[in-house]
């Protein structure tokens, strides 16, 4: 999984916190994904926006280290990637209270039975929206490190720490 990545935050006492998001998009502007608004890390990103992101490809032996500062994006561009996923994601979507406890699996394929119910099945299934409390995520990119294996573990370190005015970036080569 290519888009997979690690999303770190903190929690109200400052204590770390990282779980696997899949990347969603990127460009200029920063990296966007996609979750729960009531989950865990939404909680955390309310309290604390700052945030970092890893992206690794073992394949490559290639690393991505990536922080900066998060903001909800806006509801057409949730809307947008929401109407995008296949339906049984968007039902999944309903269905999950996520982060929170559950008593057994039969108490979440009960809760996907209702949102069936309410929205149908099938190819016949009406419109599945955007629930109010689901949503997408910009991280904000300040600093940006490159990592590539190296031989004899001379790896190739860069950091990119975005500059002051927010329009150029000092890049710096950094030691194994």
């Amino acid at each position: 999984m290519p888009e997979a990545m690690t999303l770190a935050t903190v929690d109200a006492s400052g204590s770390p916190d990282a779980r696997m998001v899949l990347l969603k998009g990127h460009g200029p502007d920063g990296f966007r994904f996609f979750t729960n608004y009531e989950s865990v890390k939404a909680a955390q990103l309310a309290t604390e926006p700052r945030a970092a992101l890893i992206l690794y490809w073992r394949e490559l032996d290639w690393q991505v280290r990536i922080r900066g500062t998060t903001e909800r994006l806006p509801g057409a561009d949730s809307d947008a990637y929401f109407s995008s996923r296949v339906r049984e994601s968007r039902l999944g979507a309903w269905a999950s209270p996520q982060s929170r406890p559950l008593p057994d699996r039969a108490a979440l394929e009960q809760r996907l039975h209702e949102v069936e119910d309410r929205f149908g099945t099938g190819e016949d299934g009406g419109e599945v929206p955007r629930p109010e409390f689901w949503g997408g995520y910009l991280l904000r990119h300040e600093v940006v490190e490159f990592w590539q294996n190296g031989i004899s573990r001379l790896h190739d370190r860069f950091r990119y720490t975005r500059e002051d005015a927010g329009d150029g970036w000092a890049i710096e080569r950094l030691g194994p």
